[in-house]
């Protein structure tokens, strides 16, 4: 049996792939610093589902702190380490740069020196299509360039990819960098779009609905993430001998590293995704236009041509679906009547 740990086992994706991971038989160790960048509480009840399950154990650590992350891999010694813990958000990032980089710079250089000190057989880690940027070139390629970050959060997963190939390439190990793209569904974090408009929408209240509307994003379900993860978490990241140093693919190297956009590549316009919720709750939605806010980018869209080569990667649930099933989940969390 494979010895896993997962990072960020409390957040949303993280919470999905422990869940995951369990119902195949694995043991996973979970760790989670249970900050109060959004309500603790639905931390506390995504860790209660999974501590139902004897196989699983939570560790309550600050990553950014180096004696904890190193405690957390002696004692543990993880042979796959799925690294979800970040500080998250876009907007977030224009106020409280430090937090970005304690825990998406010190945390990640922690990590990596925890795969070092104790070998692992894999290290699989949660980039962003943040990083993509000003490019506008659709769909976003894993083979483009990704130099001209928008905002303090895509900057640091950028960074992440080049720490992480660094460790690959001095150390030998297995590394492997996932871009995702706009994750939603059941116990979802409270400062996305889809959990903010449905609570307004049940308050009565107006959703703030920038760029005036005209926004398409590559929304993915997290049980088509969750799943990738797993999927590529199997597969230990491997040289590419064909990687020409002249012509250098960003994507592969001659170090076992690989990156990976995972998402659902198809974009749904935004006001598509505003008009599923006012179905789903049988309420209209009062829209405050806004133009675009810093940091933003009006579209994104994934090519994940190579995970479907590398790994068969193949989402199959539809928007239709995916919010009806948030906004399932979000009444019975909710308590919320129909």
């Amino acid at each position: 049996m494979t010895r896993y740990l997962v990072t960020g086992a409390a957040g949303f994706i993280g919470f999905h792939v422990c869940q995951r991971l369990l119902a195949r038989g694995e043991s996973v160790v979970g760790a989670d610093s249970l900050n109060d960048y959004y309500d603790v509480s639905l931390k506390l009840a995504r860790l209660q589902q999974l501590t139902t399950e004897g196989r699983f154990t939570f560790v309550r650590a600050d990553l950014a702190q180096r004696e904890a992350c190193e405690h957390l891999f002696a004692e543990n010694t993880p042979e796959v380490v799925i690294h979800l813990a970040a500080q998250a958000g876009v907007r977030f990032s224009l106020t409280n740069p430090q937090a970005y980089l304690d825990s998406n710079l010190q945390g990640f250089l922690n990590i990596l020196e925890g795969c070092r000190k104790y070998p692992v057989q894999h290290l699989v880690y949660a980039s962003s299509s943040s990083v993509y940027g000003a490019n506008s070139t659709q769909p976003f390629s894993v083979h483009h360039n990704v130099d001209h970050p928008l905002s303090l959060y895509a900057a640091t997963k950028k960074a992440n990819e080049l720490l992480a190939h660094t460790y690959s390439h001095l150390y030998r190990i297995p590394v492997t960098g996932l871009r995702f793209f706009t994750v939603y569904g059941p116990w979802g974090r409270p400062d996305m779009a889809l959990f903010l408009f449905t609570k307004a929408i049940l308050e009565g209240r107006p959703i703030d609905v920038f760029n005036n509307g005209n926004m398409r994003r590559d929304f993915t379900y997290v049980d088509d993430i969750a799943e990738g993860v797993i999927q590529v978490a199997g597969r230990p990241a491997v040289s590419n001998p064909d990687w020409n140093a002249a012509l250098p693919d960003p994507a592969t190297s001659l170090a076992p590293y690989r990156i990976y956009n995972i998402g659902n590549h198809r974009p749904i316009e935004l006001l598509y995704l505003i008009e599923l919720l006012e179905r789903n709750l049988g309420r209209p939605a009062r829209k405050n236009l806004l133009p675009m806010q810093p940091g933003d980018v009006p579209e994104t869209f994934a090519d994940i041509d190579d995970l479907k080569r590398d790994i068969g990667f193949c989402p199959t649930t539809s928007i239709e679906d995916g919010v009806r099933k948030f906004v399932e989940w979000y009444r019975a969390y909710y308590r919320v009547p129909c």
